[in-house]
């Protein structure tokens, strides 16, 4: 049985706090409306506190060696492991998600990023070259300083990881606020970490993005701003970063193709068409919310699409077989409910789906049905404009370059994927889309080690893979005069 803290407050340098005006925050369980805990809405002044509390702290912190990091890294691993119950409990109580998720999936992808970049940081190297026999230039990487992290609602846990794992390898320490729907997992994480991550070193502010997100914007003491959510709010830490002159990094939204051709496995395409706009409740910004269909299967596999998604099982998170949970709060589901009738509106069919559940113990929750809706045209609002729910639009294709001209046709480039048995054709379709993670025969699916991240308005960066070390480090050249002689030239 969850039990939760009634009350949480800052953390700030090692220490929890109450905001300095003592304003709160309240949670709910998406999927129940039952109240989970009261926490603190950070302040100007709390703001303030935690980033002069990471700048004292990266004096020592941006010190240590890569194997000191690295052994911290690898502790808070296990720390994970050794809580990944409680962890899963939380994160379904907070976010409306099957339990079953967040225990094969979340909390264990959360875990391996922090061990991915503790062997990271052990195998990093730095360069030397003499040139022109007069100097040699060493080139090194360097702890950028405080970072502002602000991670999303739709994986609270796991987006804290892709944010804290590769900053705490890097040397740098962190603000870090997670979404006020969903505080709760990164909170835990805090208390479970007390002891092996140093005091300013890593700290969470909890708070309405208005309010707490802003005043991270507005601050001048973060050397780099990293930001996962809507591409709307993407362009806010953009030119907050940019009118201080420094990098940020974003991870936005997305509209993917997932085209399936006729020559694919038919039920391995079924299983990967549900997985892409199911999986978290279409909650995701790579959901694979445009499926497009060859002409020669198009009758049967929709058919046998629909009949998918009318079998999948919603219903509470923690209850056993269910597939889907709910979507994050009434809002959000109005906002889904409010595109379906924008789909018939612009002459869409609803083959299924398309209205919220209301049943038994579902009553009080925020639950969609799976919906899938056929006649759309690839220039309607509901084929170009993210939904962020259990909503996938069907659209019939003949031909590999009408496909690919649709599945460009979209201001976005995160995700996609490709099913087809021709090795020749998948990568033919898949270096010709603009996204930056193309899946074949498969999809949703992230692990550590390959890299995640958007073309166009997608976002900036690269996440899940070493290469974000460079976002989180500076470049610094050492030049040695080899010659007696001051200009270095013999």
């Amino acid at each position: 049985m969850l039990k939760l803290k009634e009350k949480y407050g800052l953390y700030i340098d090692g220490k929890w706090k109450d905001a300095s005006d003592n304003a709160v925050i309240k949670t709910y369980c998406p999927a129940t409306g039952d109240f989970l805990a009261e926490c603190a809405d950070a302040s100007k002044e709390d703001v303030d506190a935690a980033v002069k509390a990471a700048q004292k702290a990266f004096i020592s912190w941006s010190k240590t060696t890569p194997k000191e990091r690295a052994a911290i890294l690898n502790k808070v691993a296990d720390i994970i492991d050794a809580n990944k119950e409680e962890l899963a409990l939380i994160e379904s109580a907070d976010n409306g998600k099957p339990l079953r998720e967040t225990r094969i999936i979340d909390i264990p992808y959360a875990s391996a990023h922090f061990r991915y970049f503790a062997g990271v940081i052990l195998a990093e190297e730095g360069s030397a070259q003499v040139l022109d026999n007069a100097f040699l230039s060493i080139i090194l990487r360097e702890p950028i300083g405080v970072v502002g992290q602000i991670v999303p609602w739709n994986f609270p846990f796991l987006m804290a990881a892709w944010k804290l794992a590769p900053v705490l390898a890097a040397g740098d320490c962190t603000v870090i606020k997670p979404s006020s729907t969903t505080p709760l997992s990164v909170l835990r994480l805090a208390e479970l970490t007390s002891d092996v991550i140093p005091p300013g070193v890593f700290n969470v502010l909890t708070g309405k993005g208005f309010k707490a997100g802003n005043y991270m914007l507005e601050h001048d003491g973060f050397a780099k701003l990293a930001f996962t959510g809507s591409t709307e709010i993407g362009r806010d830490v953009a030119l907050a970063a940019a009118k201080r002159l420094i990098p940020s990094t974003l991870e936005l939204g997305g509209k993917s193709a997932n085209i399936i051709f006729d020559d694919c496995r038919f039920n391995q395409a079924l299983d990967g068409a549900q997985l892409g706009i199911l999986f978290n409740q279409g909650q995701v910004c790579c959901a694979g919310s445009r499926i497009f269909v060859q002409e020669g299967i198009y009758d049967k596999f929709v058919s046998e699409l629909v009949k998918h998604f009318n079998s999948i099982k919603v219903g509470l998170p923690w209850d056993d077989g269910v597939q889907m949970g709910s979507q994050i709060n009434e809002n959000q589901l109005e906002k889904i409910l409010s595109y379906v009738e924008i789909g018939k509106n612009e002459g869409a069919t609803v083959l299924c789906g398309g209205e919220r559940l209301t049943d038994d113990k579902l009553k009080n929750g925020a639950f969609m049905r799976p919906t899938l809706l056929a006649n759309v045209n690839n220039s309607c609002r509901v084929a170009q404009e993210e939904i962020f729910g259990p909503v996938a639009v069907v659209i019939k294709f003949k031909t590999e370059d009408e496909v690919i001209a649709m599945a460009n046709d979209s201001v976005y480039g995160l995700g996609g994927a490709v099913w087809t048995t021709d090795i020749n054709r998948a990568l033919r379709v898949a270096r010709s889309i603009q996204t930056g993670r193309m899946w074949v025969n498969t999809y949703n699916q992230i692990p550590e080690g390959s890299p995640f991240g958007g073309y166009k308005q997608s976002g900036i960066g690269r996440e899940t893979h070493k290469m974000i070390l460079e976002h989180y480090t500076q470049c610094k050249n050492i030049l040695i005069n080899l010659s007696e002689d001051p200009s270095g030239f013999y």
